[in-house]
């Protein structure tokens, strides 16, 4: 099947109070990344951010390496579209064999989430299925000569805020719709299967011998479907004195989600979820609770510390965390490429200075990229005399400081 298909999605209404376009998911974010990282004007990116929350957006069509949509500006009517290429036969294959080598994969996608790990070996394939820097190619009816113009920078995130939802929103875009890739799957599940030869006969007892020692082996679990805080009947429960009522709902959906992750590591024979300690726990749950963020704060007495520890973890997850808060000493085979992209990738000298896991480069505006223990790297500046996160991190050095304040 070529998996054509295109997909339309209702236009979104007005935003009171200014929605985030920076996407809530970090493949929504990934997206927005790329759109940022592309764009040559910050003035155009801020009238689309203003475009994208306004309403102006009409219906979005999203089919196999196009996303379009008519943009109902004050002063007339625009048609912007924005193409991605897509993923080929072969690219497609690579990403299946991905996908199918993990009961789990399979499982994150039906249940909206886009797996880390999934990605990147998909990456580590060749398979680039999240844009990167000059991936996106808007164009637009406005006689603007921006690359993106703001028209079509609102369609961009708007798109975001559609994969924050759905990540087959993606996939459609690389040129596979949710029932054909999942049809595909189904296929190679099949023939492999059906490929299986027989092992040769061994000595030793019967299996149906060995298991009516102990009776019938159960079935596994179903993984339970995702709670939301709308799900929970929290009864029979009151919080201590000094706990806001509001919270016990938000720990209890907490400790679901928490159980469910481990359930789903266990069903799919993934690793177990990041270990946590009791600050990186916290961190945790002022980044995914927004509304706990206060009372993280004035537990730990360090306001600063949480704000910055929300922002590396919003990015980076437990890895960016670690990272802002610690050194460690990797391969030196593995800085020394780095520092060698690095040099290459600007035009003349670049002086950069390697501390284990860091490396900084001179200039008028100073930045950094901190390697993390799964092989990923994290952009910070130097601001305000403090390093900061700047952005989600990358397997290339040069993408990880490629932003807009970056070299």
């Amino acid at each position: 099947m070529s998996g054509e298909e295109a997909r339309g999605f209702p236009a979104f209404p007005a935003q009171g109070g200014r929605r985030s376009t920076r996407g809530k998911s970090w493949w929504g974010r990934a997206w927005v990344q790329a759109l940022e990282d592309t764009s040559l004007d910050s003035d155009q990116l801020r009238k689309g951010r203003r475009t994208a929350n306004s309403g102006q957006v009409g219906t979005i069509t999203i089919s196999p390496g196009r996303l379009a949509a008519t943009v109902y500006a004050p002063d007339d009517v625009y048609e912007a579209v924005v193409e991605v290429d897509r993923l080929d036969d072969d690219e497609w294959a690579r990403f299946l064999d991905q996908v199918a080598a993990r009961a789990g994969h399979i499982a994150a996608l039906l249940d909206g989430e886009m797996p880390h790990d999934l990605v990147e070996a998909a990456a580590d394939a060749g398979v680039p299925l999240l844009p990167g820097i000059g991936d996106l190619d808007p164009s637009c009816t406005c006689d603007g000569w921006e690359l993106p113009c703001q028209h079509a920078a609102g369609l961009c995130y708007q798109a975001g805020w559609l994969l924050d939802e759905d990540p087959f929103v993606l996939l459609l875009l690389r040129g596979r719709s949710r029932e054909t890739l999942l049809e595909d799957l189904q296929r190679r599940s099949s023939t492999a299967a059906a490929a299986v030869v027989a092992p040769p006969e061994l000595e030793g007892v019967a299996a149906t011998a060995a298991v009516s020692v102990a009776g019938d082996l159960p079935e596994l679990p179903a993984l339970p479907p995702k709670l939301s805080l709308e799900d929970l009947v929290v009864t029979g429960t009151q919080p201590l004195a000094d706990l806001e009522p509001a919270t016990l709902p938000l720990l209890v959906l907490d400790a679901a989600r928490r159980a469910r992750a481990q359930l789903n590591a266990l069903l799919s024979g993934a690793p177990d979820p990041w270990i946590l300690d009791e600050w990186q726990d916290s961190i945790r749950l002022a980044a995914d609770y927004p509304v706990l963020r206060d009372r993280v704060a004035a537990a730990w007495d360090r306001p600063a510390a949480v704000a910055l520890g929300v922002r590396a973890w919003s990015y980076g997850g437990a890895p960016g965390l670690d990272v802002l808060e610690h050194t460690w000493t990797p391969d030196p085979g593995e800085i020394a490429r780095a520092r060698t992209e690095l040099q290459a990738a600007v035009d003349g000298d670049l002086q950069v200075t390697v501390d284990h896991n860091r490396l900084t480069t001179a200039g008028a505006v100073q930045v950094q990229t901190r390697l993390d223990r799964t092989g990923r790297w994290h952009p910070y500046q130097l601001i305000a005399g403090e390093w900061q996160p700047t952005g989600p991190p990358d397997r290339d050095p040069t993408a990880a400081l490629a932003g807009p304040d970056g070299w």
